[in-house]
């Protein structure tokens, strides 16, 4: 086992200075002894140095030095000589433990992140609207399954803001939501745009129209969506732009539920298409002002797309004009 030479860092003593102090803080540590794990452990496993070197594809002077310095940074022996072979200490055989479990945790974590790049089986993370939920985005995926039939989804349903805030964590990869957003560190397009109907109860006065001006409501309760929720904010304009700032009733967090409301005599709503007609409601078209929300799609400008990623997002902008049903 010539050259190899496995040194007590006890007695042996290097230009760094000696080991890391005691009081070093963990990321120093971790940022020296990481690159060596995988080369503690192939030698742990051998029990010699050239064998290990063979395996790792490296000269054996550099492993034995890299574990000289590893015993030095740590200041504790990880291996004892035994005649031409090294073997080791209870240390070594405690830090090997750790070690061994760590590096398997890096290679689930590197397989994690292939499989979700995957061209074929990857992974998509895509946010949308509760309003889109029980019809558009079945039938998105559904479509876009036909061409990728092994593409996995985590799905997050919520308000629009809270969507942003998740792109912009990475939590997402795209969202579907209203209004477009507007940011400099955000991309968007407009895809489709959904016309909003004045929901009143079915014994309403206005119940017998198809059609009204929002100003004829003025003098209503209004039933809607938490301040935060594009659709408020929406609500909020259009009710300006008539002249009249709405008499909240209720603040909800979901758009069928103020439906309900509605239906219950509890106010009216500004509310997009039901995907199934409640009863109890008539929907009037909205006339003046013109009552219609943006939906688009974004994502964290500079984020690079994983394959499946890149191919769900082009499918959305294919379908501008045409994501919502008629």
């Amino acid at each position: 086992m010539r050259g190899e030479r496995i040194i007590d860092p006890h007695t042996h003593k290097h230009s760094s200075g000696g080991c890391l102090s005691l009081n070093s803080n963990e990321e120093d540590i971790v940022t020296v002894l990481a690159p060596r794990l995988a080369y503690f452990a192939a030698v742990a496993r051998h029990e010699h140095v050239t064998r290990a070197a063979h395996e790792l594809g490296v000269p054996q002077s550099t492993l034995s030095r890299a574990m000289v310095r590893l015993e030095e940074d740590l200041g504790v022996a990880l291996f004892a000589r035994k005649g031409r072979t090294v073997s080791l200490t209870p240390a070594g055989r405690t830090f090997l433990g750790s070690a061994e479990r760590a590096l398997a945790e890096v290679g689930r974590a590197a397989e994690s992140v292939r499989a979700d790049a995957d061209p074929a089986a990857g992974k998509v993370a895509f946010g949308f609207l509760h309003t889109m939920g029980s019809e558009t985005v079945p039938a998105l995926i559904r479509a876009f399954r036909v061409t990728h039939p092994r593409v996995r989804f985590t799905l997050v349903q919520n308000y629009g803001e809270a969507m942003i805030e998740r792109l912009r964590a990475g939590d997402l990869d795209l969202c579907l939501t209203s209004p477009v957003p507007d940011a400099p560190d955000l991309v968007a397009r407009r895809l489709d745009e959904q016309r909003l109907r004045l929901v009143v109860p079915d014994d309403h006065r206005l119940a017998t129209r198809k059609r009204v001006r929002l100003a004829e409501a003025a003098d209503e309760t209004f039933v809607t969506l938490e301040p935060g929720y594009g659709l408020r904010r929406i609500t909020d304009d259009l009710c300006a732009q008539a002249g009249f700032t709405p008499k909240v009733a209720f603040e909800g967090e979901e758009a069928e539920t103020l439906r309900g409301l509605v239906a219950a005599g509890l106010g009216v709503a500004l509310l997009p298409p039901p995907a199934v007609a409640r009863p109890g409601v008539v929907e009037l078209t909205v006339t003046a002002p013109r009552a219609v929300r943006e939906i688009g799609v974004a994502w964290l400008d500079g984020h690079p797309d994983t394959p499946p990623v890149a191919a769900f997002k082009a499918f959305l902008l294919s379908r501008r004009g045409q994501l919502l049903p008629v």
